[in-house]
This record gives C-alpha cells, structure tokens and sequence, in this order.
C-alpha cells in the first residue's frame, strides 16, 4: 500500500477512456441478451426459482453427453433444458411442468433416464421445485428490492452529503447492474435466489466504496473552502481513498477467488459474479462516480457563500496536482 500513498493519478481526466470502456461492456451484454431472446424468448437464464419448473441433478458413472440426455428427456418434457453442472459427467434436467409434487417429477425424469439409457448407472443427487405463480412474486419481488435499495440510498445520501452525491451514486451503481446482468446474458449463467443475493451484495459493496470517495470529497471541500476547482478536489479525494481501496477490494477478491477455485460447482457461479461485480463496482466508485459528480456540477453548480451558483469554469481543472509542476505560460 505504500505504493498509493503519496499517489497522483489524474484519474478524471482520463474519465473519457473509462466511458468507452464502460459502454463496450455494457453493449456488449445488450447484444448477448438481444441475441438470447431472439433464439429462446427469454433475456436471461431465468432458473426454477423464477420461472416454475423441477430441476433435477443426476451424476452419471459412465461418460454421457447433454446430447444423449436430451434425446431421452426432450420427447417427453418439452422445452426441458438440459446443462452440464460440476463434473464432466453431472448434468442439471430442468422440466417445466410442475405438478405440486417435485419427488413425482423427479422420479419421471429417473424413470426416463433408465429407459433410455440402459445400463448407464447414475444417482440423483438433489431435487427441486416451485411452482409458476411462485416465480412471478420472486421476479416482482427481486425487482422491488433493488428499487428500494435505490431510493432509499438517495434519500440517505441527499440528507447525508447532497443530493447530487446521491444521484451520482445511483448512476455507478446502474452502471455495475447492467454489468452484471451482461455478464449473466453472456455466459447464460442461471438467475436463481443466489444470483440475487450476489447482486444485491454488489450493490452494497459499490456504494458503500462510493461513499468513501464521496464522504472525502465533503472533507476536502470543507477544508479548501471550496476555492480549489472542483476537478482537482476529485482528483486529490480518489488519490487519498486509494491505498483504502486496493487494499479492501485485493482482499475481498482474493477471497471470492478462493470460493471461485474450490468451493465446488453449487458456489462457483455465486463467487464468479461476485468477483466481477467487486471488481466492476471498484472501478465505477472511480471512473463513473466521480466523472458523473463532476457532470453534475456542471449543469447545477452549487451556490456560493454569496448565494450565487458557482459558473461552469470554476467545476474544470485550474490548478495542476499535488506533487506535479505547473507548465511555463505561453508568450
């Protein structure tokens, strides 16, 4: 951490090559998505917990391929979705019927498996289901929360700071969810209860990273006064939270890491969207946050000690920073 000590990143000036990179990413999982519901009708991997079903795990002793298992289960669950899930021969069978009975569609399923594939000797190593009507209040009641989880963090950080540290928090974090969610349409990892969780978890950890920038940007405000330009006072707040944020985030990571290489196939999907959403909400505290507070203060600069709005030259750099030397005037 000593390395960020004394450091003197201008990371808002480079905020341009940030926006580029945010908008391929997030173009990115649109296209994924798009493409998605074009070929199966569904934006995302939507698992039983949302859209009604049964889903049965079979660990098969001798090598079998989805191929196989679809042939067999297809002719009669259709539209049954058929997944390679741990090892090279465990597979996850999701039937959309739904009976109120999950041990009486599983044992179909089983029943199918052995008629189909004789001799080929495999266990059941878990069983789920919920009906249809249940995954329509999951949906509803996901959406909700992470619409309350917004308001409620704009009206903590408009009483808090102002309300334009609120907003501009609320726009980072948009920005990790679309991430995430391209993340999700990309690779067609399964939405269920967990992947809620690890968004919601997201969502946290960004704004809790972007307060801390913020919570400095207040202090350095009060101290200069308010007569350093507002870029610089950015630039100095994200420069001294730094060696907080490596070192919060390295240890988070390497944890998720952990997860991600050993704790085995039900967690590893759960540990791979945390570690990108950390990530990505490590990097939006201060390429997206900040640039967008910045743009905030330009169309309504706040008021000065006379009660007049501050005019939009005094939100752009006028001083170099710290550390750095100021280039001779021209002339």
């Amino acid at each position: 951490m000593r390395f960020f000590a004394h450091a003197h990143f201008d990371f808002i000036g480079n905020r341009y090559k940030a926006y580029v990179l945010s908008a391929a990413a997030i173009g990115l999982g649109i296209a994924f998505a798009l493409a998605w519901q074009l070929q199966r009708g569904s934006w995302l991997n939507y698992g039983v917990d949302f859209t009604g079903g049964t889903l049965v795990q079979v660990r098969f002793e001798q090598p079998t391929s989805v191929g196989e298992l679809r042939g067999v289960v297809a002719p009669a669950f259709p539209g049954s979705e058929i997944t390679r899930f741990g090892g090279e021969n465990e597979f996850l069978v999701r039937a959309p019927g739904f009976e109120g009975d999950a041990a009486k569609v599983s044992d179909q399923v089983v029943a199918r498996l052995r008629g189909g594939l004789p001799g080929r000797e495999f266990s059941v190593a878990r069983t789920e289901a919920v009906g249809p009507k249940i995954g329509g209040e999951l949906q509803q009641k996901a959406v909700l929360a992470i619409i309350f989880s917004f308001a409620v963090t704009l009206i903590y950080l408009a009483l808090r700071f102002e309300w334009r540290f609120g907003v501009a928090a609320i726009i980072a974090t948009l920005h990790d969810i679309l991430i995430t969610l391209g993340l999700l349409a990309a690779l067609q990892l399964e939405v269920s209860l967990p992947t809620v969780a690890a968004v919601l978890t997201i969502i946290g950890y960004s704004l809790n990273d972007t307060i801390i920038v913020f919570d400095r940007v207040r202090e350095n405000l009060h101290r200069t006064g308010r007569r350093e330009a507002f870029f610089d006072t950015l630039n100095r707040s994200i420069n001294e939270t730094l060696p907080r944020t490596t070192l919060t985030a390295g240890t988070t990571l390497a944890a998720l890491l952990s997860l991600f290489l050993f704790g085995g196939a039900i967690i590893r999907d759960f540990a791979l969207i945390l570690i990108v959403g950390i990530a990505v909400g490590t990097f939006s505290s201060i390429f997206v946050a900040s640039p967008a507070l910045l743009e905030i203060e330009k169309r309504w600069p706040r008021p000065t000690k006379t009660g007049k709005p501050r005019s939009a030259a005094s939100s752009v750099r006028t001083a170099t920073m710290p550390g750095t030397a100021r280039k001779p005037a021209r002339g």
